[in-house]
């Protein structure tokens, strides 16, 4: 197995983050699925106000819907979002980080189990409207699209932290990462296919698994580098 790619400066300073960023973040989400799944009368009647006012105004600007079903579609699409992933495993690989490699695509694929897993349990019914602009397919909770590019976004600014790369690079991909998760999030929001707590839903959802997979794989790789040190 390679050894993960940190600078010494990097393995002596660095310490294993602990997933307190997942448990504040995974306890959020369960509340809120617990709301949801009670159909909790504040926080359906909330939804139902956001998501009915943004759809009167997407039926007013057939243009701006365009914009939105691009963006949703093509540039922040889950396929997009996992191709990027792909892209990351297939570069780990080559360079023999394989146990890296391998983490990334697993945490991915959970990612999709789980968002499934909860939509078939949950069953939530998607926005129906008399004269919708878009549509889409299965339950709406947790939103797919959010989920995935969180998920998708927080694990390759991860990889492009541990790669040592450039200040500017990485607040550049910090910029990207954050206009492409909340933008991916008001596209569906906009275009009527989800409800605003099936957004925040995969968000939170999101941030809990990548934070809980960053957390495992920086405490793996604590203990491996410590081996081999002594």
């Amino acid at each position: 197995m390679h050894s993960p790619p940190l600078t010494p400066a990097h393995r002596a300073h660095t310490r294993p983050p602990a997933p307190w960023a997942g448990i504040v973040c995974g306890i959020l989400a369960m509340a809120l699925l617990g709301l949801v799944a009670a159909r909790w009368s504040p926080l359906m009647r909330l939804d139902r106000d956001i998501a009915g006012a943004l759809h009167r105004r997407a039926v007013t600007e057939p243009g701006l819907v365009h914009v939105n079903r691009v963006l949703t579609d093509w540039l922040w699409d889950p396929w997009t979002m996992r191709a990027l992933i792909a892209v990351a495993v297939v570069v780990l690989w080559r360079r023999r980080d394989r146990v890296l490699a391998a983490w990334v695509a697993v945490t991915s694929l959970v990612s999709s189990l789980l968002q499934q897993g909860i939509k078939a349990a949950v069953g939530r019914e998607r926005p129906r409207w008399p004269d919708p602009v878009d549509s889409a397919h299965y339950a709406a909770f947790p939103s797919g699209h959010a989920m995935t590019a969180m998920v998708s976004c927080c694990l390759l600014l991860w990889l492009l932290h541990r790669s040592g790369t450039r200040p500017w690079i990485r607040r550049t991909a910090l910029a990207a990462a954050g206009i492409s998760v909340l933008g991916v999030g008001l596209t569906r929001l906009y275009l009527g296919v989800h409800w605003p707590s099936d957004v925040l839903g995969g968000w939170l959802l999101g941030a809990a698994l990548t934070a809980f997979a960053v957390a495992g794989y920086e405490r793996f790789a604590s203990r491996h580098l410590t081996d081999e040190d002594g």
